[in-house]
């Protein structure tokens, strides 16, 4: 993860557990790392996960999208407002539905389903954050692991680190 993919997820992180009004913005957050699984309707693809995962608040909702090279995309949606700490430094955001995609020559069709599972993941901090994700949706198992890279972006990194997403400054 880039220095400041880090610092916008650090900005976006306090907007999943603050509640519909913040959430309503909207923020997106993309970083870059390993997909380690992918899994869509119990069908491992992980050998075509692209090694980049976005992130997005908006309307009350956070949402982790995985991506494919062959088109395929996966959404773990849930309410922001129900985001929960499991530790110290994990973060839990329950999922309440899963968007399967595939991308076609009209853009990406996308079946959203109503699901039951979470997406777990650390605060981010100097080095690598882990986001897993599992979902049951009409009998058939959605999963997403990606580990974010632990990048420095050197001359811009002290400017980033003022700044988070949209560039306004990080709450404390």
């Amino acid at each position: 993860m880039t220095t400041r993919s880090r610092y916008a997820l650090l900005a976006l992180l306090p907007l999943l557990s603050a509640g519909p009004a913040l959430a309503q913005q909207g923020a997106e957050v993309k970083m870059t790392g390993r997909c380690e699984r992918l899994v869509i309707a119990g069908q491992d693809i992980t050998q075509n996960c692209k090694e980049e995962l976005a992130n997005s608040v908006s309307r009350g909702r956070t949402s982790f999208d995985f991506a494919a090279w062959d088109g395929q995309t996966l959404s773990f949606s849930g309410s922001g407002a129900q985001h929960e700490r499991t530790e110290e430094t994990e973060q839990l955001q329950p999922v309440s539905l899963v968007i399967p995609g595939m991308k076609n020559k009209e853009g990406i069709v996308r079946n959203p389903a109503p699901a039951v599972g979470s997406c777990k993941f650390s605060s981010p901090e100097p080095g690598k954050t882990m986001i897993s994700c599992e979902a049951t949706s009409q009998g058939k198992t959605y999963a997403g692991v990606f580990v974010t890279d632990a990048k420095a972006d050197g001359k811009d990194a002290a400017k980033d680190a003022t700044k988070g997403a949209a560039g306004q400054p990080p709450k404390p």
